[in-house]
Formats: structure tokens, C-alpha cells, sequence
């Protein structure tokens, strides 16, 4: 093959969308497109037979070249976009996933610094409607990329990779293949030419009841076909020795989806005979985990509380946990409080109290355009019929549900005097200059706007997302001064909610269920839990 270097600058980039009775979803998948911070791009809809309105809803998109086939399958219909497609570099996006605004250009960088690759991959997020949660797809691959695939599929998301054309004069996805031809196709290219793979999040990856990947025993079927495939190509041991983990790899990942199936009954007796076929040892370790968690469910619930809590004070045992609502004032002698997630796992957390009445009380201001730090559960919540409109704003791309993308601390493209309410709960310990944060919420809200602020003051460090960015703590004083200084004429109103009761049940981790509401309710202003600030901006300066 002639030289395979990518030379050109702002190429072409054709994104194909095959189609089969997916118009419902179409609609996101072109409009993300459409949305790219790259702008040099095609966009062909494939539409594979479908008996829905797939080609009234690309006939609304002018940008949209609209192909039309007898269904043939997926495969075909990404080589059909191949054929009506005329960029440089192609991307392939399922009618019901969606690209990231800046997905495209972070590929097309990548293929800047690795000319000579065949294709690049980025990261995902798969997004399950039904359980409406969100994880995240990265695997980490520097080198050795093909005995990587072999151990597993890293890519895990079609729409991730960019391909260069040239790719598609010697392979294509193979029709004969009913599911996992992408793996199939990644294989076949990297066995043979150099590609690359970055962590740069490209696109979000919609489960639902209708994926093709939902059919567990066809997925572990198609992709050990894929597997027995590769075998005859392999040259070295390395490589063999990567098919054989990847085989059990495979394996044990459908095997333990079917065992969950098992569980529930759905499709029970399928599931029982692939796993008796390929796994028949993961049946006996979950009936051996099964009769362990039974046993210390028993213990659990009949030997009695105090016995157990004995126990714990004799250090004869360190991890009792008093019941929920059945802590007593001896078990606060420990150095590990009784949940670690701000206690969550026992009703909710205690600060929430104050934050929500608080919000409550001024739910008359949250109207209009608002703008949420995150999510807009409180602006939905609190707000009701007064909100016009509502944004979220989210510091990168990887929320879906962002509206406006950008650093609170930092964001010249919000327009100044835009939003009558901004709501900014338990956000501004996580940003190291919070004074330009302050100073960009009075910027971008309107003449009489309302800012609604809480702050941590005594409080546990998350242990999870947010550890490494957690780095403050205020007073009552300190957001005094702050909103002083930030927002100039205007009228605030800054309190602080608390008491040694309080504060010393949230660091414990009790839930707000196990506190007496008599005890929340009286404050003391040498324990502040939580500060909250109302800050109207000034009508004019």
C-alpha cells in the first residue's frame, strides 16, 4: 500500500449513521454532530429498511446525506456509508448513542500527532437509560495494542475511533458476522498497522432494552467466534498467551451477566446452559458466596446488638456498625465514623437539612433563567412554575445533561446580566480561586438577580471524586467579607446553621433520619455546619 501518513490539514470528517427503526433517537445523534467544535464534516444516514420515520427526521437536517437500502444488517450498512462517504477520516455513530461537542477534535488531534496510525480511539460513557446511571468506559493502552484487543475489547465503543480511509480499501465489517464485527474489524487492522489511544472522553454509549448487547448468550457466542478467527494469524507466544486470557476474559465476563440473569429468572434456562458450557465453576463459587452471606446475614440479624457492640468496645471486633437509628452515645468511642459517604447509606446526609431549608425558605427567588452548578435537581425541586428556563453548568463535557460547559472561576463566554437565579450549593470549597467565582456569578445575573450560596464549614473531606480538589472550609465571617467585596451595593443575607450535636453527628456519619429535628434546629454559632448566603445583585452601580 502507497504512504499511508495522514497529510492533510482540516480533513474531512464523515460521520456515518446506520439506521434501523431508531428515528426516535436520530434526532440527538445528528444534532451532536451538528454541535462539534469541528466544524470540516459530512454527515451520512444510512437507513438500513426501516419501517419507522428514519428518513423524515434526516430530511429535516439539510446537512444530512439521506441513503436508502434493503435491510441487510448493521455491517452492511456501515459499508454503505463508507461508499456515499467522501472525508478523509470516518467515524461511525449509532443512530441511538451521541458524540460530545468536542469529540471529533480531540480525535482529529490525536491524528496530528500520530499520522501514521490506521485509527484512534478515545473514551466513553455508557448511559443506562433504565437505571438512569452513568459509568464510565477508559482503559489505559500505551502500546501493544494488538495483544491488548486480544485480552479484551479496550475500544468498547465504535464511535470513539476515527478511521483513516484509507482503512477501507483492504477491510470492512463483515456481514456474515451477526454482532461484535467492530472487534472483529479493530483486530484485523491493528494485527497488521500501527493505532493509537488516548482517554479523552468522545462520545456516550446509550444501553437500553433494545441493544444489539443485550442478548448475552449471542454476544459470547459472536465473540469467541472472533477470537477462534484470530488464531491462525498469531506469530509469537506473547500473542498466544494474550487469546487464551481473552478467551477467559470473555468467558467470565458473560457468564457472570448470565449468572445475574439466573438470579431473576429472566431467560433462566439459556443462562444456566451457556454458563454449564463455558463457566460451570462460576455457579459453584456464587452457591459457596451465597451460603457465606447467609450465614453472616443470620448473625447479623439474631445475635443481639449490644452483644455485638461489646464486642467492639472489648477490641475483639472492629468493624460494627450500629444499626440504623440504634446508635447509643458509647459507640462514638471509635476513631472511624460509622459511614464514610457523608452518610448516604444511612438516610441521607445531615448538612442536607439545612441547605434544603434553606432553599425552601427562598424558593420564591429561584425564577426566570437559572443557572445550577452540576444538575438541576434543586432548581426543579424548589423552583416549580417559576422557572422559565433551566441550565446546567458543568466544568468539561463529560455531563450529559450540561447545557453550558466551563469553569464557574473562570467563564468570559457566559454573557453578562443572564440569569435571574443562580443556584450554587456546596461548589465553591471545590474551586481554589472561589473569589472569581463569586465575581463571575455577579457578572453573568441580571440587575436584581439572586445568587443561592452554601458552603461546608466543620466538615469530613470526601473520599471519592472530590478529595483532590476539596480545599476549603468557611465561616459566617469569611462569606461576609467575600460577598462584600463581590458583590458591591447589593443586598445580602448570610447565616450560619450548627451545633456540637450537629456537627458531631455529620463527621460520624449519621444519617438525618437518626437525628432528632429539636437538635438540628437549635444553632450555635461556634459550630457551623453549614453557611448559607443570599446575594441579590444590585439593581444599578
Amino acid at each position: 500500500m502507497a504512504d499511508q501518513t495522514l497529510h492533510t490539514e482540516n480533513p474531512l470528517v464523515s460521520v456515518i449513521i446506520p439506521c434501523y427503526n431508531h428515528a426516535h433517537f436520530l434526532h440527538k445523534a445528528i444534532e451532536s454532530v451538528l454541535k462539534q467544535t469541528y466544524r470540516n464534516t459530512e454527515i451520512v444516514v444510512v437507513d438500513d429498511g426501516s419501517s419507522d420515520d428514519t428518513k423524515a427526521v434526516s430530511e429535516k437536517y439539510p446537512e444530512v446525506k439521506y441513503v436508502y437500502q434493503q435491510n441487510q444488517g448493521l455491517s452492511a450498512a456501515r459499508n454503505t456509508g463508507v461508499k456515499k462517504s467522501t472525508g478523509d477520516l470516518l467515524l461511525f455513530l449509532d443512530a441511538d448513542d451521541w458524540l460530545y461537542p468536542r469529540g471529533i477534535e480531540q480525535n482529529v488531534n490525536s491524528f496530528y500527532q500520530q499520522k501514521k496510525a490506521a485509527f484512534v480511539s478515545g473514551t466513553f460513557n455508557a448511559v443506562y437509560v433504565n437505571e438512569n446511571l452513568i459509568r464510565e468506559g477508559v482503559t489505559e493502552v500505551k502500546a501493544d495494542h494488538y495483544c491488548q484487543l486480544l485480552r479484551g475489547n479496550y475500544i468498547g465503543m465504535v464511535a470513539t475511533v476515527l478511521f483513516q480511509r484509507w482503512v477501507f480499501t483492504e477491510f470492512e465489517f463483515d456481514t456474515s458476522l451477526k454482532n461484535c464485527e467492530d472487534y472483529d474489524l479493530y483486530l484485523k487492522v491493528a494485527r497488521k498497522y500501527p493505532v493509537y489511544h488516548h482517554l479523552d472522553k468522545i462520545a456516550a454509549y446509550r444501553f437500553h432494552n433494545t441493544n444489539m448487547s443485550g442478548n448475552v448468550p449471542a454476544m459470547l457466542h459472536g465473540v469467541l467466534q472472533i477470537m477462534d478467527r484470530q488464531e491462525p494469524h498469531l506469530k509469537t507466544e506473547a500473542e498466544r498467551t494474550a487469546l487464551k486470557k481473552g478467551r477467559r476474559n470473555w468467558k467470565n465476563y458473560y457468564c457472570q451477566a448470565l449468572l445475574e440473569q439466573v438470579k431473576t429468572d429472566r431467560n433462566k434456562k439459556q443462562a444456566m446452559a451457556t454458563i454449564i458450557r463455558h463457566r460451570p465453576a462460576i455457579l459453584f463459587k456464587h452457591h459457596v458466596t451465597r451460603r457465606k452471606k447467609m450465614l453472616k446475614t443470620f448473625v447479623k440479624r439474631n445475635a443481639p446488638d449490644f452483644s455485638l457492640r461489646w464486642l467492639h468496645k472489648m477490641g475483639l471486633s472492629n468493624k460494627h456498625v450500629p444499626a440504623i437509628g440504634n446508635i447509643l452515645p458509647g459507640d462514638f468511642n471509635r476513631t472511624s465514623p460509622f459511614s464514610n459517604d457523608f452518610g448516604y447509606k444511612r438516610g441521607g446526609p445531615v448538612d442536607r437539612y439545612y441547605i434544603e431549608n434553606f432553599l425552601a425558605q427562598e424558593a420564591g427567588t429561584i425564577k426566570g433563567r437559572t443557572l445550577e452548578i452540576g444538575d438541576n435537581s434543586y432548581t426543579m425541586a424548589f423552583g416549580k412554575n417559576g422557572v422559565t428556563k433551566s441550565e446546567i453548568l458543568h466544568v468539561n463535557d463529560k455531563n450529559p445533561q450540561a447545557t453550558i460547559i466551563g469553569d464557574i472561576s473562570h467563564a468570559p463566554h457566559i454573557a453578562d446580566n443572564s440569569f435571574d437565579c443562580i443556584i450554587l450549593t456546596q461548589t465553591l470549597h471545590l474551586i481554589y480561586d472561589f473569589k472569581a467565582a463569586m465575581q463571575t456569578c455577579h457578572r453573568i445575573l441580571k440587575p436584581g438577580g439572586t445568587l443561592l450560596l452554601t458552603v461546608p464549614g466543620i466538615t469530613p473531606i470526601d473520599q471519592g471524586e472530590w478529595k483532590e480538589t476539596w480545599y476549603w472550609s468557611f465561616t459566617d465571617k469569611a462569606m461576609q467579607k467575600i460577598t462584600a467585596e463581590t458583590f458591591p451595593g447589593g443586598n445580602t443575607n448570610i447565616n450560619a446553621f450548627g451545633n456540637v450535636f450537629a456537627a458531631t453527628a455529620f463527621l460520624y456519619g449519621m444519617g438525618l433520619p437518626e437525628v432528632p429535628r429539636h437538635k438540628l434546629d437549635h444553632h450555635d454559632p461556634h459550630y457551623q455546619v453549614i453557611i448559607t448566603v443570599k446575594a441579590q445583585k444590585a439593581l444599578s452601580l
